[in-house]
């Protein structure tokens, strides 16, 4: 058992765990009364929440939709910073953000489901790739206020951050691209209902 004790196993455990933690379930439940699993899409995101909690208290489900993407973005970002300060290597910081994602979109408390890990992908790339990161939250925020579509305007946004990044933070000082493309690559994979329905015309606006 002396590997739970190793610096780098720890911190990666601590990052799956923490990504784990289904923020916008709890506070839908505690503040709203409300299971989103069994409401609206029936994911854990900020978007559902806001569909969800919207139809019984508007400001409130406003309220707990902005909470729910601060709190998703904060765990990856929290584990990253500690990590920082105890000198973590650049791939170890990677493999953090990686777990992070993997325990949101993956969650060991739900059975291994979990949300779509948009906001936690912004919370670890805005600690490891800042300015890309910057850049694609503003074409996030443009997209969703003009498209009023949630997915389609986090998958604009990712693309951006990814592309920016090949440009500004080739290599994320790993020699490797690698771990960025994982992450896009699972946050891609979660959205193909998403895509599906985009491609029919049938994804939901936010209104």
């Amino acid at each position: 058992m002396d590997f739970l004790f190793n610096f780098n196993i720890l911190f990666y455990i601590v990052a799956y765990l923490a990504g784990s933690i289904p923020f916008g379930l709890l506070l839908a439940k505690v503040f709203a009364d409300v299971n989103i699993k069994e409401h609206g899409s029936r994911s854990i995101g900020a978007t559902n929440v806001l569909r969800v909690v919207k139809e019984t208290n508007p400001s409130l489900a406003k309220k707990l939709s902005v909470a729910t993407v601060i709190l998703d973005a904060l765990k990856g970002t929290i584990v990253l910073l500690i990590a920082m300060m105890f000198d973590a290597s650049a791939s170890t910081l990677w493999a953090i953000a990686v777990l992070a994602i993997l325990g949101h979109c993956y969650s060991i408390f739900l059975g291994l489901e979990g949300g779509k890990g948009v906001a936690t992908g912004l919370g670890v790339f805005l600690v490891l790739i800042p300015i890309p990161t910057l850049i694609g939250a503003a074409i996030w925020i443009f997209c969703a206020k003009v498209l009023k579509v949630s997915s389609l305007s986090s998958l604009l946004g990712l693309t951006a951050v990814v592309i920016a990044a090949l440009f500004l933070n080739n290599g994320l000082e790993v020699g490797s691209n690698a771990p960025m493309y994982l992450i896009a690559f699972i946050i891609y994979y979660k959205h193909i209902p998403n895509i599906i329905r985009l491609i029919k015309g049938e994804e939901k606006k936010v209104v």
